[in-house]
């Protein structure tokens, strides 16, 4: 894999956690305008808000006052760029859990040769926006995630940053999560990462999907229009986070649906039965225990789903996964859920809201059923992208989500 180190734009450290914010698409206008402090990062990342009222975010306006506020911000000093290239440590505690990656500046043919591995797809709509984005900035302003196969050599090399100094960065944002970033800033240490990643076959998208695709078609169009192209431009590369995947925990997404296709409650029970093992587990909440066992939530009652043998398949990298079992043997055989991307009747839950929130949606009659599912591992997420598979949608929530704004890569 080709990396590189890089001169980060970011904050001085007495402002990161007023300039540090949510990713954008985690939030929408309202909830990023009610966030949004004076220095506050998705000024640049959700410029709509600057707008009273409110206007649309893909408007040319809204592009152009991005601009003006990146301008803004590296005039008053609220972004530096480093006069070093460098490589960055980023590590997010969540739980009393620390995960530790590097930031690193990423190829966009390793992306269009299929080295850095996607197991989502992507709208190409949403591509063209972020592609918008990196244009008129001339910059990646907000990071992707990666994940790679871990390397004790990597794993020592950072031990020994974060032991040897204080943090650059560190702080705790307004949802509890850590965010602590430290400069690797010896030139033997940041060429050796770059020979070790060098040697590495793949990385792997576990968040950013459109980013991803968004900035490596940037590279591409750059290098289409410079005759004098080398490969060594920094247009080349793009803002990564990588981490190793033995650190990174995948949680539940799970799912809630309005209402039972025409059936009665106990229908819905007696139906699942054909392919499930049905437990009523009461009313306190039941968290679902291993592969293949859901919960379901239905008339202020839990039950236990364990889908019975035969029913799936586990020599299949999709057939395996639990979105499947889900989506073939209930939302689609039993609920009349065809397509989960257009579907209405269905909406999906992120387990960092917990499994309280699908009873509420239930409780308050929004919804009529929902069902939480045994998170995705690790090991799935890559045997499905080294097999080309796509995973079905809503299948991963990584937590916690990259902070944007800790540091920034310009194209120049």
């Amino acid at each position: 894999m080709k990396i590189k180190p890089f001169k980060g734009i970011r904050p001085p450290k007495e402002i990161v956690h007023e300039v540090a914010a949510r990713p954008y698409d985690v939030l929408n206008s309202q909830e990023a305008l009610a966030e949004a402090g004076e220095k506050s990062l998705l000024h640049i990342t959700r410029p709509e808000i600057d707008f009273d009222p409110i206007i649309d975010e893909h408007s040319e306006q809204a592009y152009a006052k991005a601009v003006e506020n990146f301008k803004k911000w590296r005039d008053n000093g609220w972004l530096v760029q480093d006069e070093k290239e460098l490589y960055y440590v980023y590590a997010q505690t969540m739980d009393g859990r620390t995960q530790y990656g590097l930031t690193v500046a990423c190829h966009f043919e390793d992306y269009m040769e299929g080295k850095i591995k996607k197991h989502e797809l992507t709208r190409v709509e949403k591509e063209e926006d972020r592609m918008t984005h990196v244009r008129n900035q001339n910059a990646n302003i907000e990071p992707v995630f990666f994940t790679y196969p871990a390397i004790k050599e990597i794993d020592d090399i950072v031990a020994d940053i974060v032991g040897s100094k204080d943090p650059e960065y560190d702080f705790v944002a307004e949802d509890g999560f850590g965010h602590h970033l430290w400069t690797v800033e010896d030139d033997a240490v940041i060429n050796r990462i770059t020979e070790i990643f060098a040697q590495q076959p793949a990385f792997y998208v576990a968040d950013g999907h459109h980013r991803t695709a968004a900035a490596a078609r940037v590279g591409q169009e750059q290098k289409e229009k410079n005759p004098n192209h080398s490969g060594t431009e920094e247009y080349n590369y793009f803002l990564s986070v990588i981490f190793p995947d033995n650190q990174l925990h995948i949680i539940d997404y799970n799912r809630v649906v309005e209402d039972l296709n025409g059936l009665t409650p106990a229908q819905l029970i007696e139906k699942l039965q054909k392919n499930f093992e049905v437990e009523e587990k009461g009313e306190e909440i039941y968290k679902p225990d291993t592969l293949h066992n859901f919960s379901m939530y239905l008339e202020g009652k839990w039950y236990s789903l364990t889908a019975k043998e035969g029913s799936y398949n586990d020599d299949d990298p999709i057939g395996v996964l639990d979105v499947t079992v889900l989506s073939n043997l209930v939302l689609d055989e039993i609920l009349g859920i065809k397509d989960l991307r257009t579907c209405n009747r269905i909406d999906f839950v992120g387990g960092i809201r917990g499994l309280g929130e699908l009873k509420r949606r239930v409780d308050s009659g929004e919804m009529a059923v929902a069902f939480a599912l045994y998170p995705v591992s690790m090991q799935q997420l890559i045997d499905i992208a080294d097999t080309g598979n796509i995973m079905p949608p809503k299948t991963t929530w990584f937590e916690p989500k990259l902070r944007s704004g800790l540091v920034i890569h310009s194209l120049d």
